[in-house]
This record gives structure tokens, C-alpha cells and sequence, in this order.
């Protein structure tokens, strides 16, 4: 059954790796001065581990397992993906710049498996974002922050300033949406990764709390 379902999900991303996604625009919003320069993503800065249920909708396909993460280095994390029953299934180190394999199941050593869940991981653990444009709506500030052809839309709660949402795109196509729900900082007790130009949808659970 897992070879099944690791070998649907890599003919679902090969079928629709040309798939194609909607121009973003931010709408119901106005422009406000620059009055930060950078933003942070703070939720994976604490120096515990971070431990939650991964589940994977991966179009007709659902898996689960284990996701740890733990900071390494002031940029460099390490994340580990089990099975529920505690098999490793991939193991690697990741920073802005960087990745480095240091495990991977047999069944899941593929490319495009690969780069689809270091593409993933460097958006949702990547930290500090140089502002570029500032909005705001009625409920949240909104930072936008470009690099070359890709831009980062950071929704931030005016009422307790939490991070609770990310929007990815790239040639002003939406690509993948973060979703976070949290009650501090530097913790999100759960996390809903929706890609926009393939049916994935990750969702994290929380585990252990961390301080």
C-alpha cells in the first residue's frame, strides 16, 4: 500500500508539473508607509523540537507520518518525515541557500519528490523577508516582500500581531498558501500548506508544545 501511494503521488506531480495557477492580486486592501523594513517567520526559531502529525492529501491519496524540526543553526534546520509506526522515511538538513540528503526511503528517491519537498520546506521554514510594499485591510497588516520573480504576501493579525498566513507566487501566479494558527510567536499549533497549481494539501498537527 505505501509503494502504491508514494507511487501515485509521484505520477500526480509529473502528470500536472505544468499545471497552471491563477494571477494573485490583493484585493480589498490599501497602501500604507513602509514602517518595517523586514518581517520574520518566527515559528521554527525556537532551539526545542518542533513534532507534529504530517498528513498528506495527495489528490485521491492520503498518508500521515511524524514531522520533526529542529533548528540547527541560525538559518539551518533539520526535518525528519516518519512513518506512523516510527520508520524513517527522509531525513535532511535546510536553510534560505542550502540542502543537504542525509536519508531518503528507497521508494521516495526521486528528483522531483526531492525538490518538491525542499522547495516546500525552504518557503515554510525561510525566517526574514526584506519588506518591499505594506497594506492593510480591516483585519490584518499585509507585508510584501519581492525576490526578482517571486513574491512573498505575509498577513499579519492587527489584533495580536501573529503571522497567520503566507501566500507564495511566482510570475504573479499563486503557487502555494500558508496557513497558520497559533497562539505565540514562535510556535504554530497548526499548519494547512494548500498548493494552488497541484491538488496537494498538507496539514500539521501539533504534538509537543514548545516555550
Amino acid at each position: 500500500m505505501r509503494r502504491f501511494l508514494l507511487q501515485s503521488f509521484l505520477y500526480s506531480l509529473i502528470f500536472l508539473f505544468f499545471g497552471s495557477c491563477k494571477t494573485y492580486k490583493l484585493t480589498g486592501v490599501k497602501s500604507i508607509s513602509n514602517s518595517e523594513t523586514t518581517v520574520e517567520n518566527l515559528y521554527f526559531s525556537s532551539n526545542e523540537d518542533y513534532v507534529y502529525k504530517c498528513q498528506m492529501d495527495i489528490y485521491n491519496n492520503h498518508v500521515s507520518g511524524i514531522l520533526i524540526i529542529k533548528k540547527i543553526g541560525q538559518t539551518t534546520h533539520r526535518v525528519v518525515i516518519t512513518s506512523d509506526f516510527g520508520n524513517k522515511l527522509i531525513d535532511f538538513e535546510i536553510s534560505d541557500n542550502d540542502f543537504k540528503l542525509n536519508y531518503v526511503l528507497p521508494d521516495l528517491d526521486k528528483k522531483l519528490v526531492i525538490n518538491f519537498l525542499k522547495n516546500d520546506f525552504q518557503r515554510l521554514l525561510k525566517r526574514e523577508y526584506q519588506v518591499t510594499e505594506s497594506f492593510e485591510d480591516d483585519n490584518s497588516k499585509i507585508y510584501l516582500s519581492k525576490i526578482e520573480d517571486q513574491s512573498y504576501y505575509l498577513f499579519y493579525n492587527k489584533d495580536n500581531s501573529l503571522l497567520k498566513k503566507v501566500i507564495y507566487t511566482k510570475n504573479n501566479k499563486e503557487k502555494i498558501d500558508f496557513t497558520f494558527d497559533a497562539k505565540k510567536h514562535i510556535f504554530a499549533d497548526s499548519i494547512d500548506l494548500q498548493h494552488k497549481d497541484f491538488n496537494i494539501n498538507i496539514k500539521l498537527f501539533q504534538i509537543t508544545d514548545t516555550e
